[in-house]
Formats: C-alpha cells, structure tokens, sequence
C-alpha cells in the first residue's frame, strides 16, 4: 500500500497562494459554483459536505462548467488524466456566519488501486472562509502511485449545521483551452412568466374531493397532516439546510399560508424521503415511515418516485401498489402525484402517470414546466438554467427546490378555487398496471416474533454503520432499518435461515462503499434465487429485491449465506417485505 496523506497546517498556510506564473489568466472550468454547502454531523464526529466525484467528475465539467471537449472530458475518468489537465484547483468559501477568522478545511481524496478507500492520495488544507481564493497546485504535492480515479472533494466545518457558498474551478495545464461562460441573471421569482411556467407543471387536478376536504379542514383550523413519501429529492437533497429549504418543507408552508390559521399551530408535516431507493422499499417502509406504526393519519399524501423507479423490478406494479396502499387507509387521504426530472431531462412519467389517470388523482409534473424552457436563451424566454435549477445532474438546488414547492402550491390554489367535485373517486376496481403489493408489512429483528420462524445463523451482530436520513423537520439524520441481522466473519459461517408462510416477499439488504463488505448467495426452497452483491452501486444505502411473487400463500423457506470466497466479509439483512 503505498497511501500519501498531505497535511497542511493553519500556520503553515498564509491565505490565498499566488501562484508564480498568471493562473487567473489560465483557461479554467468550474465544478462547483456558488453552491451552499452545510456541515452535517458524520460518524466520525466530524462535520462535513462531500462532493463525490468517481464516475461524475466528466459530468460536473459538462454540467457547471459547461465542458463539451470530449478529450477534456475524458482526463477527468482517472488520477492520471486529471493531473496532465489539471495545473491547480482553486477554492472559494464563504461562510454564511461572517464571525471572523472562521476556517473552513478542503481536502482532496483519490481513490486507491490496492485500496479503494486507504490507498490513495489525500490533500487537506485550510480555506479562509471570507469569499477569497484558496489555490491547491498540484505539483507542489507527493501523489501515491496507487491513484486511480478523483475520489471526492470535502469541506470540514467547525460545527454541525454551518453554511457556507463555496466554488471550485479547476484551472487547466498549457496547450487545454476551455471556454469561458457568461454569468447568468437572477431569477425573476414571482413574474408572469415564472408564474406561466408553474402554471405548465399541472397536468391533471384530478377529482379534487378529498384535497378540498383537507382544505376545508385546515380552513376551520382542524389538524391537518401532510405527508411526502419519495427519494432523495423528497429527503431534500440539494437544499441547503435540508430541514428547511427542501421543497416538502416549502411546500408546506405554502399550504399553511394559503390555509393554516397563525395563532394554531394545526398543520403537520411526515417527511419520509430516502435516497437512491424506488417505490419497491417505499412499499416496505410506508407503514413505519409515513403512518409511524399507525399512530399518523395523513390527509394528504405526495408520492414522488418518477426519477427513482428505474430500479423497481416490476415496472410500475410496486408504484401502483403504493398508491393504492395510501388510498386505503381507513380516513381516505388525498393522493398527490409528483413527477420530478433529473438534468438529462429524464422523468419516468410517462409509465406512471396511466395511475393518476386510472384513478383520477391530482398530478403535478416538474418536467412540464421547466424541461421546455431549459432549451431557450434568456432574449426567448428561458426563466431559469439548468445551472440555476439543478445541484448536479440528479437534484436541485435551493432554486430547483423553490420551483418544486411552487409547482404544488399552484395545485392548492387551483383545488381551493375550483368547485368540488361531488363524488369521490373509485378505487375498487382492476388496476392499470398491477396492484401484488399493496398488502405488504415490514419484518425485521423488531417484530418478526409470530410472523416467521428465524434461525439467525452467523447474522447475529447489528449493523449500526447505516443509510442516514434526515426526516420531517430534522436537519440530523435517522438510520434507516436499524433492527438488523448481520454478518460478520468471527460469527461463523453459518446461513441465515427465514421461515414464513406468504406469497410474496422481499429481501432489504445494505448496499455499501467498505470492502469489508461481501456477497451473499440467497435460496428459495433450496433452489439457488440470486447472489446480492452490495457492491452494485457501492454507497451507503437501502437496497430492495424480491425473491418471489406467487398468486397463493404457502411455507416458504428462504436461506442467505455468504458466497463463495466472502466468506470473511460481513453482509447486513436490513429486513422484509411480505404479503400474507
């Protein structure tokens, strides 16, 4: 292992550096650029925001720093290219409390060949956090040889919950020209052109008798509960701070003010996003997550899955299925359906809005209203850039979030101006796509007593290292799943063994960045079903398949074990899905 970690010392560092030749005359391209940042509290104690750059770095280029020059693009896929491209990176943070002195560390991680997370280059230096630039030259530092690609850049706050705006430009070695790009005007919130492209996001207001019931019921001052279920954008990625910028938060507020009465404190907001996760495991948890075992009734339910349901195996099933689990809930709440957009323009809603339509329910497209005028210049109309509206390629910004959170608020007001509708809708009767899930439950290590029978094996240990998310108002998060079995490599090698009468059942297992994470090989009644590999996506989070879906109930026994050669790995069972 051959691991160069560079430390550079506050009284070591002078501020800015200058360097000898004209950098600020170097073409240079940004990959951030006055983007907020937050310090959230990581495991170590630390504080921290990470951009994470394997596999994306070539797109941030494209995307911020408007890159098109595919050999450009193409020095940024490893350590090598990126030093022959890159001369210096230079770094601006402000931080948002100006209390002087405040010092905020940037640092600079390669991931290794020999190992991933310890064999490669790290760079720390202190950035005064006053809006100067800070310049890291790259030939000023020892690099491992054991580089392989740009791993992520990381900003060290003093403590938890800091903001800060922060740009990094990286300026290109002699004979790389980039072109430079204009700077763009605010955006103009509030004008009749803003206000035409969110008219554009509402695609159906659906039957509207159920919202304006919960309309009324905030109007008389009654409890009113609002509930988001979704992925990282319904989390709030790219809003900065989370608890309070995230557009379920701006959303609703805008109900409260169209609605609430100021002297109650009467409207309530669930907020149960998780990243990197489909309607599959938003099945799985909407008992635990969104109705907390049964003690919440939401009246309104937003189901946001349109950027994530490319993973789920059933191709829309699973999303029907969650739609009609909140459609039948005992007090009949309003569904909302959100159609969010990744920057390539890509929505999934042209396979999942047939539900709102089967169903009659309300439909709220952010595709509709920003992807067309993403393609003018501002002189024909464009209202706001990709740059303005996207964090990176998948969430938005503070901007994106606002937009978000307009989009639904324009539905509110158009329910509260409309008649209401005077039946409410059917939902018994087929659905359009498939409705196998809707009676799924949660089993895990907490309740599996009388529901299955477990002979644990070597998957004694709990997994404590988890998928952590920042729910409802909180700006901390929340591990996800947290009554686990796992495995480690002292517990033995025995099989984890699940016995339980059903028709239909799905395995949550930790998908993980650690290579002391393995493989798993699953059975099914003794016959071989799959190998789960936590490795496919490789970061921290949640990862849902089924093992089997049948149209009658019986016994089945499901085996996990570790894999050939993974035997000394550790794997986590976060838990199951199940249909009686």
């Amino acid at each position: 292992m051959d691991n160069k970690t560079i430390e550079v010392k506050t009284d070591d560092h002078k501020g800015p550096t200058a360097p000898k030749d004209p950098t600020r005359k170097r073409s240079g391209f940004f990959i951030m650029f006055e983007s907020i940042i937050e310090a959230s509290t990581r495991l170590d104690g630390k504080f921290s925001q990470e951009i994470y750059l394997e596999g994306r770095l070539s797109d941030k280029a494209n995307f911020t720093g408007g890159v098109e020059d595919e050999e450009i693009l193409a020095h940024l896929a490893s350590c090598n290219g990126f030093r022959k491209l890159v001369h210096s990176i230079g770094i601006s943070v402000k931080a948002h409390d100006e209390r002087e002195g405040t010092e905020i560390y940037f640092s600079l991680e390669n991931w290794g060949k020999t190992n991933k997370y310890e064999s490669g280059t790290r760079i720390r230096i202190p950035c005064v956090a006053d809006g100067s630039e800070t310049l890291l030259i790259l030939d000023e530092y020892e690099w491992s040889s054991d580089d392989d690609v740009p791993g992520k850049f990381t900003f060290e706050f003093e403590q938890a919950g800091a903001l800060a705006t922060a740009s990094i430009i990286l300026y290109l070695n002699d004979g790389f020209e980039v072109p430079e790009i204009t700077p763009e005007p605010p955006i103009e919130f509030g004008s009749e052109a803003y206000r035409g492209m969110i008219t554009k996001s509402l695609v159906s207001k659906g039957n509207n008798y159920k919202l304006k019931a919960a309309i009324e019921k905030a109007k008389r001052g009654e409890d009113v509960t609002i509930a988001y279920i979704g992925g990282s954008i319904t989390q709030g990625a790219g809003a900065k701070p989370i608890h309070n910028t995230s557009y379920a938060y701006q959303a609703y507020e805008r109900f409260k003010q169209l609605f609430g009465h100021p002297e109650a404190d009467h409207i309530h907001l669930i907020k149960a996003g998780v990243g990197g996760t489909p309607s599959e495991l938003g099945l799985v948890r909407y008992d635990r997550d969104v109705l907390r075992d049964g003690t919440v009734e939401p009246d309104i339910v937003i189901i946001e899955f349109a950027v994530n349901d490319a993973g789920d195996e059933t191709k829309g099933n699973c999303y029907e299925s969650l739609v009609l689990k909140a459609l039948n809930a005992a007090n009949a709440p309003a569904v909302i359906l959100l159609f969010s957009v990744f920057q390539n323009d890509w929505n999934l809603q042209d396979r999942l809005s047939p539900v709102g339509w089967h169903y009659e329910l309300p439909m709220v497209s952010v595709k509709d209203a920003v992807v067309e005028q993403f393609r003018l210049s501002k002189a024909k109309g464009n209202i706001i850039s990709k740059r303005q509206f996207f964090y990176d390629i998948y969430h938005p910004t503070n901007a994106g979030h606002t937009v978000m959170a307009d989009c639904l608020g324009y539905l509110f007001e158009e329910a509260d101006r409309s008649e209401a509708e005077g039946l409410d809708i059917m939902i018994e009767k087929l659905p359009v796509i498939g409705n196998d899930f809707v009676e799924i439950r949660l089993l895990d290590r907490s309740n599996c007593e009388g529901i299955a029978v477990i002979e644990a094996g070597s998957f004694i240990e709990t997994d404590t290292d988890l998928h952590m998310v920042e729910l409802d108002f909180d700006s901390f998060g929340t591990p996800q799943f947290p009554f686990n079995w796992m495995h480690t490599a002292e517990a033995g090698d025995g099989s984890f063994k699940l016995t339980i009468h059903s028709k239909r059942l799905i395995l949550v297992f930790k998908d993980s960045g650690s290579q002391e994470f393995g493989s798993a090989e699953i059975l099914v009644d003794g016959q071989h079903m799959k190998v789960a590999d936590p490795h496919i996506i490789n970061w921290t989070h949640c990862n849902a398949v089924i093992l089997y879906n049948e149209q009658e109930s019986k016994e089945h026994t499901v085996e996990i074990k570790m894999a050939s050669g993974h035997e000394d790995k550790r794997f986590t069972i976060l838990g199951f899905g199940y249909v009686k």
